[in-house]
């Protein structure tokens, strides 16, 4: 009797798992975000759906805090203390964003650079954390300049020589490089 109903839920998480990537499909914007490594249908629907129109957020630090994904503060005159994140947000953004950020930390060489220096100065929680945090804010400015990946990480290159993406190849001292030629 287990062993039927355990074939029937595998059978109607499948059919909402292809419903679920049927949906993110037939939306541009969702397409969009799906692009970046690391993020599949339920993550980008998710994302689109709960951010809505991301213009109405005025920079990152206000959609992580709409999120939920930023310290709180305890502070009094001069002495700032901060603690654990708000968790004010949709938890299941939270939740998607912090495994989107894992498996995007294995394909993507500057997160996973960002992900090994916050994990050596604040541990392996913060570190999970620190990532979503900088998922989340990537696929915002993805949704809001209407750009995929590759495009975000052209740009990050021109502001950022030697910053790499996931397909991209590393520059470290080649054309883009700010030191001179002799």
């Amino acid at each position: 009797m287990l062993q039927e109903m355990y074939r029937k839920m595998e059978e109607e998480i499948e059919n909402l798992t292809l419903r679920v990537a049927e949906q993110a499909n037939q939306r541009p914007r969702a397409q969009r975000l799906m692009t970046h490594p690391g993020v599949g249908p339920v993550t980008a629907l998710a994302t689109e759906v709960f951010l809505g129109d991301p213009r109405r957020f005025v920079d990152g630090k206000a959609l992580a805090s709409y999120v939920g994904l930023i310290p709180r503060e305890y502070s009094s005159g001069a002495r700032q203390r901060f603690g654990g994140v708000t968790k004010q947000g949709s938890p299941l953004l939270r939740f998607l964003w912090c495994e989107a950020g894992a498996h995007a930390v294995r394909r993507d060489p500057e997160l996973k650079r960002f992900y090994r220096r916050k994990l050596v100065q604040k541990g392996l929680g913060k570190a999970r954390v620190a990532v979503a945090r900088k998922l989340g804010i990537r696929l915002w400015i993805m949704l809001r300049d209407e750009i995929d990946y590759q495009e975000f990480c052209r740009r990050g290159q021109k502001q950022h020589s030697g910053a790499a993406c996931a397909g991209m190849p590393e520059v470290a001292y080649g054309a883009n490089s700010h030191r001179p030629v002799d």
